[in-house]
């Protein structure tokens, strides 16, 4: 089997890694309410020595708030254990323009916090001659907004991104994220920015180094972004069936994306994973086993979440191998595909 597959720890997780670098939507909560698990599990994995670092692409929000969030939920946080992807493009702007320079924001007032806080001079108009634009979500930006920015960017302004989702969850769906909302003024500039949040690496060691932590673990409900990161940051990725991506998104993962470990909820924190062994034409996990015949899954034994990540280990090996592989409706798995 190749790296980019699932590991297996002989301790639970929360004692094998010293800093859990989480994310927010579809892992600590959904919409307006947490995931019943979350606040116990992540209380036990504090109380295991556990570090938490809540890393969110979101950079409309201050840390306070998004702190305060997590606190009224049963989550009790700081805003030092929060990470927004404001935070880290501020960090960026500092390492490619120099501090004193004049900056166009566009975005929301944690942007502007942020921006302001790492020693640069915020300006709301292209007419200031700023040496930046820094775009991050907010649901109040429009034309005139994007308009600004391709003035100064034409005028020679560095281009940056806090991040490039190209959706946001909302309590409705799936609305326009921030990448969808750069591609506007990208498209108008001919000019690609650098971008700061998932699944750029940086977040994810800014993150990190903020704790002193030596042995991360990244968690995440969404393969291209926090999965995605997670492998390109060289940091041991958990994803949890909780939130966009399911099951069946991830026996379909590309090598870039696949998560290091796959568990229900946070309340796998407390647990060891197994480690999938192959034996003959049949990969192992705990008692559930899958092979992968003729481009076809064949799944049986163990427990649910076993099953999912027998089929996980089985699906990817085939599919390094070149072969294509049918994924069909298999309810023995005991999850929806």
């Amino acid at each position: 089997m190749s790296d980019a597959t699932l590991h297996g720890t002989t301790k639970p997780l929360q004692e094998f890694f010293d800093v859990a670098l989480v994310d927010l939507d579809g892992v600590a909560y959904k919409g307006p309410d947490a995931i019943p698990s979350a606040p116990p599990a992540l209380a036990q994995a504090r109380g295991a020595g556990l570090q938490l670092i809540f890393v969110t692409n979101n950079a409309s929000r201050e840390p306070e708030e998004v702190s305060g969030q997590l606190s009224s939920l049963g989550i009790p946080t700081e805003a030092t254990e929060v990470m927004t992807a404001a935070q880290a493009g501020a960090i960026m702007l500092t390492e490619h323009v120099a501090k004193g320079s004049r900056v166009l924001v566009i975005g929301g007032k944690g942007l502007r916090t942020a921006v302001a806080a790492a020693g640069y001079d915020v300006v709301d108009s292209a007419d200031d001659a700023p040496a930046a634009v820094i775009q991050g979500y907010a649901p109040n930006i429009g034309w005139k907004d994007f308009a600004e920015a391709t003035y100064a960017i034409h005028g020679g302004a560095r281009f940056f991104a806090t991040n490039l989702d190209m959706t946001l969850p909302t309590n409705r769906g799936m609305a326009p994220g921030n990448g969808a909302l750069v591609g506007v003024v990208a498209t108008a500039t001919g000019v690609t920015p650098l971008a700061a949040g998932k699944p750029e690496p940086a977040m994810f060691h800014m993150a990190a180094e903020r704790t002193g932590a030596q042995r991360p673990l990244a968690i995440g409900d969404r393969l291209d972004t926090d999965l995605k990161g997670a492998r390109a940051a060289n940091i041991p990725g958990l994803m949890v069936l909780t939130g966009v991506n399911d099951a069946r998104d991830a026996l379909l993962a590309p090598a870039d994306q696949r998560p290091s470990f796959i568990g229900a909820d946070l309340s796998c924190l407390a647990e060891a994973h197994p480690e999938p062994c192959v034996s003959g034409e049949w990969v192992h996990v705990g008692e559930a086993r899958a092979r992968v015949t003729e481009g076809h899954l064949l799944v049986d034994g163990g427990t649910d979440i076993d099953r999912v990540r027998a089929a996980c280990v089985a699906a990817w090996a085939a599919a390094d191998a070149g072969q294509k592989v049918v994924v069909e409706t298999l309810p023995h798995l005991g999850v929806t595909f």
